[in-house]
C-alpha cells in the first residue's frame, strides 16, 4: 500500500473496553511511525476494563488517555481517515457499521471476550494476558507484511487471511 503517511487502523468491538483497546495500544506500541491505531465500539462501555489496563501497564505499554469511544466519532468528516477497519468481536462484525470516509479496507479478526470470563481476579487477569499474547502474535505477522508493495486489494486479501 504505497503511502506517504502512517497507516490508520481502527479496531472495532461492541463495548470498546477490552479487545479493541488491547489492539489499539499494542499496534501503536509495536507499529512505530508506520501505524496510527484507534479503537471504538458500537455501544461503548464508558470505561476501559481495569484488567486491560493492568496487562498493558505490566507490558510497559502506555495507557494514558485511553477511553471507551463510540465508532460514531470516526465517521465524522473531521475524523482521521482510516485505511483499515478491523472488527475484533463477532457482535461488532455483524452490526451495520457507519459509513467510513475513504472506503477503508475491512477485515474481521474475532477473539473471545476476556471480560466475559467468570472466576477470581487471577483467572480474569490470566484471560486478558492470554488474549494479549494472541493479539501480539497476529500483529507481529501483520507488521511483517510488505505494506509498501501492497495495493488495496492485496491489503484486503492479506489482512483477511490473517483471520485464519
Amino acid at each position: 500500500m504505497t503511502t506517504s503517511h502512517s497507516i490508520n487502523v481502527l479496531f472495532l468491538c461492541t463495548g470498546n473496553s477490552a479487545r479493541s483497546i488491547l489492539f489499539e495500544c499494542l499496534l501503536n506500541h509495536l507499529g512505530s511511525e508506520r501505524f496510527r491505531a484507534f479503537s471504538a465500539g458500537s455501544q461503548p462501555a464508558g470505561r476501559v476494563n481495569p484488567f486491560a489496563l493492568q496487562v498493558l501497564q505490566k507490558a510497559g505499554i502506555a495507557t494514558d488517555g485511553l477511553r471507551s469511544k463510540s465508532w460514531d466519532e470516526f465517521a465524522q468528516t473531521d475524523a482521521p481517515k482510516m485505511d483499515l477497519v478491523i472488527t475484533v468481536c463477532d457482535n461488532a462484525a455483524g452490526e451495520v457499521c457507519p459509513y467510513w470516509p475513504g472506503q477503508p479496507v475491512t477485515a474481521h479478526w474475532g477473539y473471545p471476550d476476556p471480560a466475559a470470563v467468570q472466576g477470581s481476579d487471577s483467572e480474569k487477569l490470566a484471560a486478558f494476558e492470554q488474549t494479549m499474547r494472541a493479539i501480539k502474535q497476529r500483529l507481529d505477522i501483520f507488521l511483517s507484511l510488505p505494506f509498501e508493495k501492497l495495493d488495496r486489494l492485496s491489503l484486503q486479501q492479506e489482512t483477511r487471511s490473517l483471520a485464519q
